[in-house]
């Protein structure tokens, strides 16, 4: 029997829904069943902070768990360098403390105040003397990929006809239409997050499992054996079927 891996989607700051789903996948798996985090830990939801807190805490209690790095993530721990750094693949018009993108309520949940008048380098310095380095560690630890037998995990996807071990930094956290619209089987099933659907989606050669929770909606997780997939609710797993679609 193959051993089950759990993945979960993208959890942008919502702490309640990350304690709901780790209770679905522990009544799933027990207590030390496998995890791997897609990624985008933080921005847009209520409780940043609450959520690395918790997942630096399982890692260091040695938790089996894999955490991904996400686009968000890395705007983060850039911003929190000696000087900040820009994400240069955003569009000219935004930045990481853009309300859009979300990090200003990264930054509210740690209590680093300020305003569209505040001056960049006034509030990296009170990012700096409040965000834990712990958190920003983990951040910059968090892997680009994770890989088994027949599945490949990445936060956005991976650039199609493109040898996974040949994968790039940029594609792994930002592609989308490219990935999304090339109905090519890859040389494993690719987990990703990063572009949020109405719910959990197999599309035959991929996995969506971004479910929306930086907008508010539940965070999905889901269950793999081999390349069978379920998506975990109160009552159990519910067959994710591939739809290309």
């Amino acid at each position: 029997m193959t051993k089950p891996i759990y993945a979960i989607g993208d959890i942008h700051g919502q702490l309640a829904e990350l304690h709901r789903v780790l209770g679905l996948i522990e009544a799933d798996g027990g207590p030390e069943a496998e995890i791997v985090f897609l990624g985008d830990y933080t921005d847009r939801g209520p409780d940043s902070k609450g959520v690395l807190d918790l997942l630096v805490e399982g890692q260091a209690e040695g938790r089996n768990w894999t955490f991904l790095q996400g686009n968000h993530d890395r705007m983060f721990h850039w911003f929190m360098r000696d000087y900040p750094q820009h994400e240069a693949y955003l569009p000219v018009e935004l930045y990481w403390l853009h309300p859009r993108l979300g990090g200003d309520t990264t930054l509210a949940s740690y209590g680093v105040e300020f305003t569209a008048r505040s001056r960049m380098l006034e509030v990296h310095r009170m990012a700096r003397n409040t965000v834990p380095q712990a958190h920003v560690t983990f951040l910059q630890d968090a892997v680009l990929s994770h890989e088994t037998e027949s599945l490949f995990f990445a936060h956005a996807g991976i650039r199609p006809g493109v040898a996974l071990r040949d994968q790039d930094e940029e594609d792994l956290l930002w592609i989308r239409k490219e990935f999304h619209v090339d109905p090519r089987m890859h040389p494993k099933l690719v987990v990703h997050g990063h572009t949020p659907v109405e719910r959990a989606q197999h599309y035959g050669n991929r996995v969506n499992l971004d479910s929306g929770a930086g907008y508010g909606k539940p965070l999905t997780a889901a269950v793999f054996e081999g390349t069978d997939c379920w998506a975990l609710d109160q009552n159990g797993r519910t067959k994710l079927v591939p739809d290309p679609t």
